[in-house]
Formats: structure tokens, sequence, C-alpha cells
């Protein structure tokens, strides 16, 4: 039961983080009263919590250290070197927590935005490191939402040259993932939760209304 609670693999491919603290946040989080800077805050908190998870299969290796009292051979992180993806504007909100984990991380920008209309993303900004193809790329954006925009920054992304991927969001619909991992099979996706499904406008149900609008409180 306490291994429910705490990490959820639906499939190969996605997991729902069910521990009580990170839901106990996002339940605050969704609630239409919550402030800007209450919002931003619990945000920059679950995002810790998921940099945790999303990075929990780094490879170790030993190295010899001595701490006050010994010499010992001690665990370090090994191998790919980390890079954090921010789907623009709202993945800013998930980059700041994992930064405060991952502070050596290289950083990138996608900007996207949903056609109102059609629902297709149309990219207006990219700038991602050099050395993208040697790196573990973390995708962030909040909302996984129809799934386009996700699948269009995995695909530009790919095409610069990233192998490595893994997408990480607050939540999921269960049509986004569905896209994403038609798009992507081979990008794991991990999320606070997975919701209800979208209604007619795209936007996720229960959801939280529009993450860059509450955590930049432009509406």
């Amino acid at each position: 039961m306490l291994t429910h609670l705490r990490r959820n693999t639906l499939s190969d491919h996605v997991t729902e983080i069910r521990h009580p603290l990170m839901q106990h946040k996002l339940s605050l989080m969704r609630s239409k009263d919550t402030t800007t800077d209450n919002f931003r805050r619990l945000l920059r908190e679950i995002s810790q919590m998921l940099a945790y998870e999303v990075t929990r299969d780094l490879p170790l290796e030993s190295v010899t250290i001595e701490t006050p009292m010994a010499t010992i051979e001690a665990p370090t992180i090994s191998g790919k070197k980390l890079c954090v993806i921010s789907v623009l504007r709202a993945g800013n909100g998930i980059l700041d927590g994992m930064l405060d984990l991952l502070p050596a991380a290289r950083v990138g920008h996608i900007g996207l935005y949903r056609d109102p209309e059609t629902l297709e993303p149309v990219e207006y900004y990219f700038k991602v490191p050099d050395d993208i193809a040697e790196r573990l790329v973390i995708v962030v954006d909040p909302m996984l939402a129809t799934g386009n925009s996700a699948a269009a920054a995995v695909a530009k992304l790919k095409e610069r040259g990233a192998v490595t991927m893994k997408f990480v969001c607050l939540l999921a619909a269960p049509e986004g993932i569905k896209v994403m991992q038609a798009a992507h099979p081979d990008v794991p996706i991990v999320t606070a939760s997975v919701d209800q499904c979208l209604n007619e406008h795209g936007y996720i149900i229960p959801g939280l209304g529009d993450a860059g609008d509450r955590l930049f409180g432009t509406k």
C-alpha cells in the first residue's frame, strides 16, 4: 500500500507519483482560491520532488574520499550530464524547482503556443546547448494536455541530436499521454497526476486552469 502511494507505474513509460506530500501540495494548487505567490511556491516545491523521481535511475560510480574519520569508497553520479529543457512559458515554473536540486544542469528553452482554433503548437523560440546529444535531456512543462506541444518539442530536440530524454509534467490527460506515446514511445513520462480527460477547449479536467496564467498572474 505504501509503495502505491509513493509511485504508481501505469505502464513501462508512464509514472504517476503518488507521494502524500506531493498530492497534498497539488490539491492546494488546484484550488481556484490559491494566490499567485502560493501557486508559484507550491509548483517549485513539487518540481523538486519530480526532479528526485526523474533522476532515480542515474548511474553511480565509486570515488575515494576522506571523511573526518576515515577514507571510504563513496557513490557519486556518473555517466551523461543533464540538460533541462523548459517549454515556455509555464515550463519555467518547473525549471526553477529542478535547478534547486540539479544546479549544474545546462538549460534550454523551447517557445511554443497552442493555436486556440486548431490546438496545434506554433513555435516561436528555440535555444538549447550545442552538446545536447551527449546529455540526458529532461523536458519540463506543467500540463500534458493534447500532447501536441510536447510531441513537437521532443521532435525538435531529436532533430538537434537529443538521444536520451524524459518528459516531466505536473498534470497529464489520457489523451496527451496517448499522443506522446504514439509519437515518442522511447520517451518516459513522469507526472504528479493523470487526470480524467480534456474538455472541448483542450483543457485538463479537473486540472487547475491555465498553469502559465496562474504562475505569472496574467489572468
